[in-house]
């Protein structure tokens, strides 16, 4: 009982405490910054993975485990890597709004202007539309203006030793990084890159396409022929790059990315159709069974679709589509419906701004 009594006396004199102290500071008192960011130290998770690392590629392990152990654990990095919080709204058309808008696409016309040989020779030899490859790199760096401020080691280090345990694939996502940030110092080593000084995004994606390290090492190609592939400075091995990546992962020249669709009014046929989300799953006439009404176009599509649809905010209508083949090659780069249609609608923007000048 005495507890019971005791504990609302300490919260009152708390409270009191509290205001009191508040009253006290001036009225336009800034808060106090946050604690600088602490390196990581030679913990032992680190120091195995350089251990581990070293041994594999002949490194010399007592630098690797100093040069990890300098890396700073990056808070806001950690803050950034989480997804939105549950019940949050989509909205396709503020997304898209983001990217096209007057100064992103007279962007991507000065871009197309100045490397048009090389968007050119890339869509030749991959079969991937310069528009494409102009939609990708909009979308990511605004044709390289914003390519990240983090240091990719700190951004890495921290990502792959401190990952928040609050999301929901904590020790999977980790793991990814873990394998990121080993590909990112065998990148360093093999471009003669100081892996101190490298700057990205926050989660570690390079350059003017914002490839992670493994896909730079796995993708990346010399595509300026000057005998080193550089996606930080070089455009053209940046779009070459990209082409290659959407190639690799099987674009099919040609083929278009979606179609228009019309849902059916039967709601568990709507939802059978819609759970595969962003995979191919369905011919034109499984759709027409369901009772959706697909455009014309998608009526004579010989592969699978995807019934693809996206919010608009609450309260307002959706926006529907079916997505082919290559629609899910774009969501390679980013694994969001979102994303890819910006990409596509991006791109396709900027070749209609492009055609009067021509």
């Amino acid at each position: 009982m005495k507890r019971s009594r005791l504990l609302p006396v300490l919260c009152a004199g708390l409270l009191l405490s509290l205001s009191l102290a508040a009253a006290a500071k001036p009225r336009h008192a800034r808060p106090a910054p946050p604690p600088p960011p602490q390196a990581l130290g030679q913990r032992p998770d680190l120091v195995a993975f350089a251990d581990e690392l070293a041994a594999a590629q002949g490194w010399d392990a007592a630098a690797l485990r100093e040069q990890l152990g300098q890396a700073l654990d990056l808070p806001r990095v950690k803050q950034l890597i989480l997804p939105a919080a549950a019940g949050t709204a989509k909205n396709w058309t503020a997304y898209r709004d983001r990217f096209i808008e007057p100064q992103r696409l007279d962007a991507g016309v000065a871009f197309w202007n100045q490397h048009e040989a090389a968007l050119t020779r890339a869509e030749a030899r991959y079969g991937v539309p310069a528009a494409v490859i102009i939609g990708i790199l909009g979308v990511e760096t605004f044709y390289g203006r914003i390519t990240g401020g983090f240091k990719v080691l700190d951004a890495l280090a921290t990502l792959a030793f401190d990952f928040p345990a609050g999301h929901p694939r904590a020790a999977e996502r980790q793991a990814f990084f873990r394998s990121e940030l080993a590909e990112f110092l065998k990148l360093c080593r093999e471009n003669g890159l100081d892996a101190a000084e490298v700057r990205g995004s926050y989660a570690g994606a390079l350059g003017l396409p914002q490839f992670m390290p493994g896909s730079w090492r796995r993708h990346a190609v010399d595509f300026d022929g000057d005998g080193r592939i550089d996606l930080i400075a070089s455009a053209e091995d940046a779009i070459g790059s990209v082409a290659h990546y959407l190639s690799e992962y099987g674009w099919t020249p040609g083929q278009p990315t979606h179609f228009g669709v019309r849902l059916p009014a039967d709601r568990s046929e709507r939802a059978r159709l819609l759970a595969p989300d962003i995979k191919p799953s369905f011919t034109a006439a499984e759709l027409l069974a369901a009772g959706a009404q697909p455009a014309d176009a998608a009526r004579e599509h010989e592969g699978p679709l995807a019934v693809i649809e996206l919010q608009n905010g609450p309260g307002k209508p959706t926006t529907v589509l079916l997505g082919t083949q290559n629609f899910w090659v774009v969501t390679r780069y980013n694994w969001s419906a979102y994303y890819a249609l910006a990409v596509i609608e991006l791109g396709q923007a900027v070749q209609a701004r492009r055609r009067p000048q021509n």
